[in-house]
């Protein structure tokens, strides 16, 4: 089998770095400074897949964009900043459908085609005066994806955008993604918001399947406080502009893209994790040796998620009991007695053993930007890699005063 393209960055790339895409902002006043308001479109129609919070209380864009969604297609995105739209009930349907018409009449595009996404204060109403307007009043460019990222960001302290270069099946082809996100983030489907675009010709098939399996070894492997969102998006749009003949799950060329894809998300969903509010580093879990995959992902989210484990971190405290103590409630299979565990390149446990270990070489491993764990479980060839962030005074200061 021929071996995959390399995967080059775009430097300062975004969204509409694919062909075919367009972006605007602005500010029209939801949130008090900075814009506010975003449109990315396509001058084709795109193949459109998504994944969702799990959350049962879903905000008002969730539900009318997963509604829309079942059509696999879609043109056009319309995002706020400042207001969640959640816990909005009929008022807040309402208001998500009429800002996906003010843009469908902008565009000259079907209603169906365009799908909407908010972040923010849950349990406020949108200014739809101000939507108006806003919407009035954007400017979509080539490049205007670097606005467009900068829109979506609430407590986040800087944009999350890449994009990416590969050839897929001979075809010079482009991905590229946004994200939003710092606080409330433990996404069980995709992550607070993101967006990813790209030229690629996709079957609705495999780009359901694509995303899913994109949003699984990133955004569902990070963590920052625990907490699901009501408005968890991640929503991938295929314009077809590079002119590839359509990818298909059974075809060779699919894996090239899952891997072009993950790369993006997994970029993406560590600028999150990096970013998480008050957080001064981020900690890198591998679990090995599981007895599959999901028990992997179980026991790595669950060192993540620690709170223990992150104020460990914080403090540059080797408190390996505190890893221990997360992998045994994870709900994966554990043998205590099997157990290796390793703080950056100390290893700290052998076969569940204690073993005679530097404890100022382990708290040293700690300080860098980037931590790593090690957790190997020797059940079998299970293995997952999650990603978190250390919890500071800064979260509980931020937190404390968000509405106030």
């Amino acid at each position: 089998m021929a071996s995959m393209a390399s995967i080059e960055p775009v430097v300062g790339g975004s969204v509409t770095s694919p062909r075919g895409f367009r972006a605007g902002a602005t500010y029209c006043g939801i949130k008090k400074g900075g814009r506010d308001l975003c449109i990315i479109a396509s001058d084709l129609p795109c193949t459109a897949a998504g994944v969702f919070t799990t959350n049962r209380v879903q905000a008002a864009p969730v539900v009318l964009t997963r509604q829309r969604l079942t059509n696999d297609r879609a043109q056009a995105v319309v995002v706020n900043s400042g207001c969640a739209n959640a816990c909005t009930h009929q008022r807040g349907l309402t208001d998500a459908d009429e800002m996906t018409r003010l843009v469908a009449e902008k565009l000259g595009i079907a209603v169906d085609d365009v799908l909407v996404a908010s972040t923010g204060v849950i349990g406020v109403y949108l200014p739809m005066e101000k939507v108006r307007r806003g919407v009035a009043g954007i400017d979509l460019t080539a490049d205007g994806g670097a606005d467009a990222a900068l829109a979506i960001l609430t407590t986040d302290t800087r944009p999350k955008r890449v994009a990416v270069r590969t050839t897929i099946g001979g075809h010079a082809v482009t991905l590229a993604g946004m994200a939003k996100g710092a606080g409330m983030i433990h996404p069980n489907m995709a992550t607070m918001l993101s967006f990813i675009t790209t030229d690629v010709t996709l079957t609705p098939d495999f780009a359901r399947q694509a995303i899913r399996r994109a949003a699984d070894v990133s955004f569902n492997a990070i963590s920052v406080d625990g907490d699901t969102s009501t408005n968890d998006t991640l929503l991938l749009l295929a314009n077809g502009a590079a002119g590839n003949p359509p990818i298909a799950a059974h075809d060779q060329t699919a894996a090239e893209f899952q891997a072009a894809l993950d790369s993006v998300a997994v970029e993406l969903a560590k600028m999150v994790v990096l970013d998480g509010e008050g957080a001064t580093r981020i900690f890198q879990v591998d679990v090995l040796g599981a007895r599959g995959d999901a028990d992997a992902r179980r026991a790595a989210r669950a060192v993540t998620t620690s709170p223990l484990v992150k104020t460990a971190v914080h403090g540059n405290d080797p408190n390996w009991g505190r890893i221990l103590c997360a992998v045994g409630y994870s709900g994966a299979d554990v043998d205590p007695e099997r157990v290796d565990l390793a703080v950056g390149d100390v290893c700290i446990l052998r076969d569940g053993h204690l073993l005679p270990f530097d404890r100022q070489a382990a708290s040293n491993q700690l300080r860098g930007p980037d931590v790593r764990l090690t957790v190997h479980l020797h059940l079998g060839d299970g293995r997952a890699t999650a990603w978190g962030c250390d919890l500071s005074k800064e979260y509980v200061t931020i937190n404390a005063e968000y509405t106030t």
